[in-house]
Order: C-alpha cells, then structure tokens, then sequence
C-alpha cells in the first residue's frame, strides 16, 4: 500500500475523547491567567464573573462545534467546517494559521513548564539575549535553562505523538485523570487545612479601581485561554471511533466538567489570598512572581508549597501540551490532503499511521518560539486567533442549516440560531476589546492570519486532482 492511501486509525474511544477535551482546556491557564485578570478588574467579585462568563461563553461555542463535529466527522476541525461553508480560501487561511500559531500554543505551554520548574529551583540567567523591535513592541530572543526546558519537553512528547495515536491516547488519559485529581487535591488543601479563616479575602479591596466594560473584556479574553480546548477534539475526529456519537458527547461533558474545576479552584484562590497577593503573581507585569496557584497552595503547605505546587502544574502543563500535539498536527496533514497545504504534511507513516511530518515541524517551529516572547505575549496571540476564526466557523451552523437542511446531524443545537449568534456578538466585543488593550498582539495576530493570502495562488496553481470541499 502506497503511503498517500494510507488512512488514520479509529482507535480513540469516548474516554481518549473525553481526556482530550478537559486534558487540552485545564492547562496552563487555570494556574497564572487570575493574576492578569486581577489586574484588568480590580475585584474579587469580578475575576470571578469574568470566569463564569468566559466559562458560558465556551459552553456556547462548544455547543456549536458538537453539531459541527457530528455533522463532518472527518481529520481538520474547524478547517472542515469551513471548507464545507465557504470553500477553501478561508479554510486555507485557517489551515496557515494552525500551524504558525499553534506552534506558539505549543510553545506558551513549553515556557510555562519552565515557569513551574523555576518554582521548584531557581534557574539561571540566559545564556544568550538579543532584543528586536517588531510592530512598535520588543521581543527578546533568549536561550538559557528555561528556553532549554521548554524544547526539551517539546521534543519529548512530540516523538510519544510520532509513536502512535494510542500511545498519545493513553498518555493524555492518564495524565487528564491525574491533574484532576491534583487540582480538587488544591481546593480541598485550601478549604480545609489553610490557615484563613472567613471570607474577607471576597470582598473588594479599598479604593478598587474596576477596570470598567473594557477591563472586564480583556479579562474575559485572558479566562478564555484557560477554556480553550474544545476546538482540538474534531481535529482528530478521523482517529475517534464513532465519531457523529462520541465527539459531541466528549465536547459537551468536557466542557461542563471543565466549568466546575475552574469556579472552584478560582474561588480557592480568592477565598485563601489577598486580593493584592493574586493581582502581583507571576504575569508579564510580574515575571518573577510566584504563580497565584503556588501562594494559595503556601497557605496549607508552608514551605513545602513550592516543590509541590510545581509538580501538580507540571502535569496540568504537559497533559495539555501533550493533547495540543496530537490533535493540531492533524490540520496541516487534512489541509495538505486536499492539496491546500505542502505535499509533505499529508503523508502517514506507515507503521504508527500518524502524520510525522507534521508532528515534526509544529515541534520544531514551537521550539522556536520557545525562545521568544513571554508566557502572556503568545497566549494573548494564540486567542485572538482563536477568537478571528471561531466567528465565521460558530456561523458555519447557520449557514449549513440553511444551505443542507435535510442533512444527517447526529446532534443538533438547541436554541438555534441565538445560541451561535450570542456567542458571535460576545467573540466580536471580546475582539474589539482585545484591539483596545491589547493593540500591538492584536494587530500582529491578525496580519500574521493574512499573510496566508500571498500563498493561496501558488497552492491552487499545484492542485491537479482537488479533493472536494465537504458537503452537509
């Protein structure tokens, strides 16, 4: 059998599913974001609504992806569903960006395990550092023990997803499984054995200043890295079994499982430190801070806090790097199939069935970034990314409902259409709010999804026998 007619396994069951889904969302996020999100409202009261609400909002366009999934269960994801609604000039745009931006997904999580093990043991001073100035913000390029931590955890769950889909499958289960454990272990360390007493940590500091309509925003941006998740499940919807039952399902319970650890462990936070205390933690205004999830955890374990801490971040950390890994290769090998991406990345290997090439050079070009930039710099990146796409695919719903009524949609939204259009119009706000305070990221984002453009002509010249896009 020739490499091209190779095709994925189907060897991922419900719970491989399920543990991607809330393997992916909890990562990073749920650890470091309440400081910037302190920071951007000034209440206790408001870090958590901007957590509900952030966390509705998810649910909404995790709601929408279930239709979408169930409907084109195929390799891509978003890139699927917006070939089959607009054809292929976004769905190519989409295709470019997944792999340039996921690269700094997979590098943010790369930079964050280096964050934890510094709270473990103090690293040293980079080795190198050379400082460039790229649309009016500077970036420093730096290699040193953090920078050779984040490549070396890289490289060692890219070659776990190069070994196999089950192999990934297992590991992110167990590793899902275990940093559950390890956050309610937080929350109930926090509750029962801190040493705080009474809930006037809760209220709001004196002369709080509230960041107003804009600031509760760019706090609701910053919670939605912590929620991003569901998305990455349908980019290996080729490699789930059963895949118009199991991915809705996996989407939808994940997601509600996900809501629940996050308004706790934050309420945790809230509930064991000053306000002052979660606002200065480890954030680009405090790079050198202790995350706001290691002081909660001081408040139990005393000196024993550090060393621990990092050891449950270090899971929550890997087990989404890990997920990120298997799942958004997969768009360049879908994309590359349909002759929309280069040739090499929609190849199989033949042993492991998993696309290597792919693996290899999101891993490679994440080990890049991994020298660049701050943990917030490329999170804040990879959202607005996230948020530029998921208008037009959430109304993707709309328009193959209108385009293929009659279709086969093993699960359908309730409350269309206000659901998809709720979770446009806030996407749209949270876009807007985002180009106010965060301009330079914003902007850097959107022309780095435009310098696709320039390339389509040369990928439709080279195109002799085009899959066709799928239809509902």
């Amino acid at each position: 059998m020739k490499a091209p007619d190779l095709q994925p396994r189907r060897v991922l069951t419900l719970l491989h599913a399920t543990s991607l889904v809330v393997g992916i969302t909890i990562g990073t996020g749920v650890f470091l974001k309440s400081a910037q999100m302190a920071q951007a409202v000034g209440t206790p009261a408001l870090v958590l609504g901007a957590w509900a609400a952030a966390g509705l909002v998810a649910m909404l366009g995790a709601l929408c992806f279930a239709e979408l999934g169930a409907m084109l269960p195929a390799a891509g994801g978003e890139y699927v569903y917006l070939r089959a609604a607009y054809g292929d000039v976004p769905a190519f745009l989409f295709a470019c960006n997944s792999f340039v931006l996921g690269g700094a997904i997979v590098a943010a999580y790369g930079a964050a395990v280096a964050v934890f093990t510094a709270d473990i043991y103090p690293l040293g001073a980079a080795w190198f550092a050379h400082t460039t100035a790229l649309f009016g913000t500077h970036f420093t390029l730096e290699f040193g023990p953090r920078q050779l931590i984040a490549v070396g955890v890289i490289a060692v769950f890219g070659l776990i997803n190069c070994a196999g889909v089950m192999l990934g499958g297992r590991v992110q289960t167990l590793l899902t499984v275990a940093k559950v454990c390890a956050i309610l272990g937080v929350a109930g360390g926090v509750f029962f054995f801190s040493n705080v007493h009474g809930t006037a940590n809760l209220a709001a500091p004196p002369r709080a200043a509230s960041g107003g309509f804009s600031g509760f925003g760019a706090a609701m941006f910053a919670a939605l890295w912590a929620y991003s998740g569901w998305q990455y499940l349908p980019m290996a919807a080729g490699e789930v079994q059963e895949p118009q039952r199991n991915l809705p399902r996996a989407i939808i319970r994940g997601m509600l499982l996900v809501l629940g650890i996050y308004l706790l462990i934050n309420f945790a936070y809230l509930y064991a430190l000053p306000f002052a205390q979660v606002a200065s933690a480890s954030s680009s205004a405090w790079p050198d801070a202790p995350s706001v999830a290691t002081r909660a955890v001081r408040t139990f374990l005393r000196a024993r806090a550090a060393p621990v801490a990092a050891l449950i971040f270090l899971l929550s950390t890997i087990g989404s790097l890990n997920g990120t890994i298997l799942t958004g290769a997969r768009v360049a090998w879908a994309a590359a199939r349909d002759g929309l991406f280069f040739s090499s990345f929609g190849t199989l290997s033949p042993h492991s069935r998993v696309p290597l090439t792919s693996i290899v050079l999101l891993c490679v070009w994440a080990a890049l970034l991994a020298t660049s930039g701050t943990f917030d710099q490329l999170t804040n990146m990879a959202v607005m990314s996230y948020a530029i796409f998921w208008i037009p695919v959430v109304l993707a719903v709309i328009v193959l409902r209108r385009r293929s009524p009659l279709a086969v949609r093993p699960y359908r939204l309730r409350g269309y259409p206000w659901v998809p259009l709720t979770f446009v119009a806030v996407m749209a706000w949270i876009v807007v709010s985002a180009f106010i305070t965060t301009p330079t990221e914003s902007i850097a984002t959107a022309l780095l999804i435009l310098l696709g453009l320039p390339l389509y002509p040369l990928f439709r010249r080279q195109r002799v026998s085009p899959t066709p896009a799928p239809r509902a």
